[in-house]
């Protein structure tokens, strides 16, 4: 039988979504336009926020917000280790220093604000909190903290575009949010990102960079709005084209039903994991109801077993994936910057197992993975 059987990730698109992008193709117009406005301003409204503005990656909605918030050569960002290496390489795209911090523990996989404290000096411009597998952090402690120093907050997003704390939208609480829209995101379209500020300044920056500093786009200078361009900045090239601003805009309406089904599904798998010896699950049973339970982590107490575990997994048709290797210890981080103690992040580094989880599963795939989990254990 082909593996995986059961895969850590899947997606499904429905007509709709599929016909959505048909007419795009159907109309001639391909590159940014009119759909990717429409999706930015649904998507401000989803969130609550003033401004969106949609982007190629979350890699480049990171570079625009640390630009925005002056980010440059001989400043330092505090960042997580425990991330996608995105959220760091955007700092080094300034030509600034990653500083980094360790996660709280193995209950809780996000930013450590006492360690963030300890790290701020005064080359410190910004710090960058990511919502890991879509769970709020300390958002409004680091708010009070970067406020405290005239720092900046920025927040990767990219696993939580549906989660609140207190009734507000993650990506709301800093200078700016970003998101991420790759293939196995909670709202995914293949490659895309996006950028939401209630700040003007931050919303222009980030419009007129994403395409070359240019003062007019092409929509614009088809329809007659403008009939030329002036370039006021160096800029780059992070449009997010019409395929995948339709397709965005037509899995946006379901985002709520979607995340919904996620956090059943973590709920079924919080239920079946609790009593199983030697596993760690992060992160509480209240918190599932204001995450958007992005993936389903879990830690080995004996973190050595790893390879072993995951691989019995593997024979048994389960596939699992590991969120995230420490970003401090990869090459070109310990090369350019060191390699600085942090024994949470390292801990969780080389304990943790990504369990599938997606919306076509039910609880007798669960059990499945579960039990699988509990004879590799054995």
């Amino acid at each position: 039988m082909s593996f995986p059987q059961v895969p850590v990730f899947d997606l499904r698109l429905e007509e709709d979504d599929v016909q959505a992008v048909l007419d795009v193709y159907r109309s001639g117009w391909l590159t940014m336009g009119p759909r990717t406005a429409e999706f930015e301003r649904a998507f401000a409204e989803h969130l609550g926020a003033k401004h969106a503005v949609a982007v190629s990656s979350c890699t480049a909605a990171l570079h625009l917000a640390y630009l925005a918030a002056g980010v440059g050569a001989g400043d330092e960002v505090i960042v997580p280790a425990m991330t996608f290496a995105a959220t760091a390489a955007a700092v080094v795209y300034c030509g600034a220093t990653p500083v980094f911090a360790d996660v709280l523990g193995p209950h809780d996989l996000a930013l450590d604000p006492e360690d963030v404290a300890a790290k701020i000096t005064p080359r410190t411009k910004a710090v960058t909190v990511v919502h890991f597998a879509g769970y709020p952090a300390a958002v409004r402690e680091l708010r009070a903290l970067t406020d405290a120093h005239g720092l900046a907050l920025i927040e990767d997003v990219a696993h939580a575009p549906c989660a609140t704390v207190d009734g507000r939208a993650l990506g709301t609480f800093g200078l700016a949010g970003a998101f991420s829209f790759f293939s196995n995101k909670v709202l995914a379209c293949g490659e895309g990102g996006l950028l939401a500020t209630d700040d003007d300044d931050v919303a222009a920056l980030a419009r007129s960079l994403r395409s070359q500093g240019m003062t007019s786009g092409t929509w614009s200078r088809h329809t007659g709005e403008t009939e030329t361009y002036d370039a006021v900045g160096m800029g780059f090239n992070y449009r997010l084209d019409e395929p995948r601003s339709a397709l965005l805009l037509s899995r946006l309406a379901k985002l709520p039903r979607g995340v919904s089904r996620r956090r059943e599904l973590t709920r079924a798998y919080r239920a079946r994991l609790k009593d199983l010896p030697g596993v760690i699950v992060p992160y509480d049973d209240a918190a599932v109801e204001h995450s958007t339970c992005y993936v389903l982590p879990i830690l080995l107490e004996d973190a050595s077993r790893r390879n072993d575990v995951r691989t019995t997994l593997r024979d048994g048709g389960v596939q699992t994936s590991i969120f995230y290797p420490a970003v401090h210890e990869f090459t070109a981080y310990r090369e350019r910057f060191g390699t600085p103690s942090l024994p949470q992040t390292e801990y969780v580094a080389r304990a943790e197992i990504t369990l599938p989880l997606h919306l076509d599963m039910d609880e007798a795939v669960i059990d499945r993975v579960v039990t699988a989990l509990a004879e590799a254990l054995r």
